[in-house]
């Protein structure tokens, strides 16, 4: 979806319901009062603190360092992949998508790595 990052708070606070909307309502006029600037990541970040335990946060985490492709299919094995991405927070926006490459052929097994030429 081709959105600007006003555009996806909004769309986000508009599916937002009953407890949630209260939350974000409360959460909205603290940002608002310290005077940040409500863009995505930044909304993105305090839903997931409020909603997303650091415990379970943590487990995606260790999950997706830990993924080999093994016995799935490369099609299973990039499923789980762009699941488990999301939960790993430590790309960098200017090196995200050579740092991914690179984990997601890392977990290719050795037959495939081969035939794609994996240095």
């Amino acid at each position: 979806m081709d959105c600007s990052e006003a555009q996806k708070v909004q769309f986000d606070m508009h599916m937002l319901v009953e407890e949630v909307d209260d939350w974000w309502i409360n959460t909205r006029h603290v940002l608002d009062v310290a005077a940040e600037v409500v863009t995505w990541v930044v909304f993105r970040g305090e839903f997931l603190r409020k909603y997303f335990p650091e415990d379970v946060r943590g487990k995606k985490e260790i999950e997706f360092l830990e993924l080999k492709q093994g016995n799935l299919s490369v099609t299973e094995y990039t499923s789980r992949f762009v699941e488990l991405v999301k939960f790993y927070p430590h790309y960098s926006e200017a090196t995200i998508e050579f740092s991914k490459c690179i984990k997601f052929e890392n977990g290719l097994c050795p037959k495939i790595k081969k035939v794609i030429g994996y240095q």
